[in-house]
């Protein structure tokens, strides 16, 4: 226990400090074996969240091994077929957003319209930011695959530079395969390890730790199949409401919006650029500004009743998760700590942390909660 009585004794002190060395040695290995560990991270999680799909495909069919391979299909069949359905669509926005941009910037009707309709100041902070070479490049790139590598090398060069140079083509068919390897393993041991892992602990501390495992499981799940299926949903609502408006890159911004909804309510942030873009489809329709903006607004709104009243109380219960500071607490600290392999594990490390906190520290000393070896003194 760490709040209790216990004297610090030069023992306690000596054993608290090579537990925090350890600690910092394994974020240190963490973070020099990043570039290694997150296709396995990567497959991880995805398995964690097929492993439901692949247990009611095994209802049907009795191989594993067949309700693995079907799930997997099925799958890769979905997310190929919204792929095949969104990319194009993304493409043309982002054309068309070029357009207006070159637009703005040149001396055109449209630009002749802004300097009219919009006060100097955000007219003149708009024209140059779109002026400054990064976005008239980004949006002048031909097509939307290259747009997404590019975007890709700005937010995760550490990722990028795995999948670049000499060996691009083949890295980027090596690693896409290693993340299904993995996935594949982890799915076909993936309820055995589940059931056989309580047998290999001690009979006396196989109560606390498969209690303190479970509320960890519970947490871990919570988000990762509850708020993660919320944000997919999320995000193809955005979609189609802002492309029903007529915003400019609508359906780009309602995924972005989607997945900012991984940690609750950060969507909020959405407005920003909604507003920015509602102010060009304002200008290139000759529409009021606030009439797009009133239905922009009304978008978030409606998806917010829909949130909160339908989704939420379905898919999460009553029971929530983590709240969404601590989720960007840890977002921020696990990421600046260990890069994209920190974004990948914040939210597991953090429920882990959560877990333990609870049940070995806030819970009364019981021998079953403390897990120590036999005849060892408190720490």
């Amino acid at each position: 226990m760490i709040l209790d009585n216990t004297p610090y004794s030069f023992d306690r002190v000596v054993r608290m400090a090579l537990a925090a060395g350890l600690l910092w040695g394994v974020i240190t290995t963490l973070g020099y074996l990043s570039d290694v560990l997150i296709p396995f991270a990567v497959a991880l999680l995805l398995a964690y969240i097929l492993n439901p799909l692949v247990h009611r495909v095994q209802m049907f069919v009795k191989s594993r091994g067949l309700a693995i391979g079907l799930t997997l299909f099925f799958f890769f069949v979905a997310v190929g077929g919204l792929c095949w359905i969104i990319i194009p669509l993304m493409g043309r926005e982002v054309a068309h957003m070029g357009r207006l941009i070159s637009d703005l910037v040149s001396n055109s009707k449209l630009a002749e319209e802004a300097a009219n309709r919009l006060p100097p100041d955000v007219w003149q902070a708009l024209r140059d930011y779109f002026n400054t070479p990064e976005v008239r490049d980004f949006f002048r790139t031909d097509s939307f695959i290259s747009m997404a590598q590019a975007t890709l090398r700005r937010v995760l060069p550490g990722l990028m530079g795995i999948i670049s140079g000499t060996y691009s083509v083949l890295m980027a068919l090596v690693v896409p395969a290693v993340v299904l390897l993995y996935l594949i393993f982890l799915l076909m041991d993936f309820q055995k390890v589940r059931v056989a892992w309580k047998e290999l602990i001690p009979p006396q501390y196989r109560e606390g730790v498969v209690s303190f495992v479970e509320e960890f499981d519970l947490a871990m799940n919570r988000y990762f199949r509850g708020q993660t299926t919320i944000a997919g949903i999320l995000g193809i609502f955005f979609a189609t409401g802002f492309s029903l408006v007529g915003l400019p890159m609508g359906i780009l911004l309602g995924l972005f919006v989607g997945l900012l909804n991984l940690v609750p309510y950060l969507q909020l942030l959405g407005l920003i650029p909604a507003v920015v873009l509602a102010a060009i489809h304002a200008l290139e329709t000759g529409q009021s500004f606030w009439v797009v903006m009133g239905m922009t607004g009304l978008v978030f709104v409606v998806v917010q009743i829909i949130q909160d009243a339908v989704l939420v109380p379905r898919i999460l219960g009553k029971a929530m998760g983590l709240s969404p500071a601590v989720m960007l607490l840890s977002l921020s600290i696990w990421g600046k700590l260990l890069g994209l392999l920190g974004l990948l594990i914040a939210l597991p490390m953090t429920c882990l942390a959560l877990a333990y906190y609870r049940r070995l520290v806030l819970a009364p000393a019981t021998p079953e909660l403390i897990v120590k070896p036999a005849g060892e003194g408190g720490s």
